[in-house]
């Protein structure tokens, strides 16, 4: 069962408090999955038992996301503030350096938290921060209309389109490549998160001009990309490898923005090998 931890977290205006849910499984070296933008912690749940086995796997939902709650007033949702946020989260948990797996925002955070050597290992899934300009707007149009959506939509109309093969495809087409084969219990409730995200609109304004250019030399990096993601398109995956040269890059066939449903075996062993 998911579990929630306040605690305090550093600020340049001095301490906050912040307060999280979390799920953790398992045991083994710490492993911390970080969602992306609009999703919550269930993102990785097609591969949170197998992760487990060899892991003790702590599934966040980011502020503003899923159960967690919003960041304090006057705190802005940017890479600084969230990358504080989850340093005081993993301080309040006693898990020292942990290795870290994001996709999309996730792994934006997940590379950031590297770069600063907060963790032993980067397993970055199709994350933001190397696109084009071209290519960043096409992804926050395509956000924004998917985030209307989920809240225009009445809740049964939710319901009813979660339960078809088709209606899934509807909701969730644009980050997985099988949407269909999402539970309509996972695609009813992911499609709530994203309705409900009290950080969506911030965090999509503080991502505008994020670019992420700085190698991360001293931590084992591993970037993946679906071959069939549609909102950060799979070239994006090239640009990583040229600013991360020592980087592991690795393709993940057939699969989407949001691979861990898509395949889970395959993305389940590229975060194992990436956090050995």
């Amino acid at each position: 069962m998911p579990e929630r931890i306040a605690f305090t977290f550093q600020t340049p205006a001095g301490p906050r408090t912040a307060s999280l849910t979390y799920e953790r499984r398992g045991s083994g070296e710490p492993l911390l999955l970080l969602h992306g933008i609009g999703h919550h912690w269930q993102a990785w749940e097609p591969v949170l038992d197998v992760l487990a086995t060899e892991r003790d796997v702590i599934a966040v939902d980011l502020p503003g996301f899923g159960a967690s709650d919003e960041l304090p007033d006057g705190c802005p949702y940017d890479l600084a503030t969230v990358t504080a946020v989850l340093d005081g989260f993993c301080a309040a948990l006693g898990v020292d350096r942990p290795h870290v797996a994001g996709n999309s925002l996730g792994g934006l955070l997940a590379l950031e938290l590297g770069r600063e050597k907060r963790v032993r290992s980067v397993t970055a899934l199709s994350p933001a921060g190397f696109w084009s300009e071209g290519e960043r707007r096409y992804a926050f149009v395509t956000l924004r209309a998917m985030r209307g959506a989920a809240r225009s939509m009445p809740l049964p109309l939710i319901a009813r389109l979660s339960r078809t093969p088709v209606g899934r495809t509807a909701l969730t087409s644009s980050i997985y490549a099988r949407a269909g084969r999402r539970s309509p219990e996972a695609v009813y409730a992911e499609t709530l998160a994203l309705r409900g995200a009290a950080g969506f609109r911030q965090t999509l304004a503080a991502g505008g001009s994020v670019r992420f250019r700085e190698d991360v030399p001293e931590v084992p990096v591993t970037v993946a990309w679906g071959t069939r993601d549609r909102l950060l398109l799979p070239r994006q995956g090239l640009r990583a490898k040229h600013t991360l040269p020592g980087a592991r890059l690795v393709r993940l066939p057939g699969c989407g923005h949001v691979p861990m449903s898509d395949d889970p075996a395959l993305v389940a062993r590229v975060v194992l090998d990436g956090s050995r």
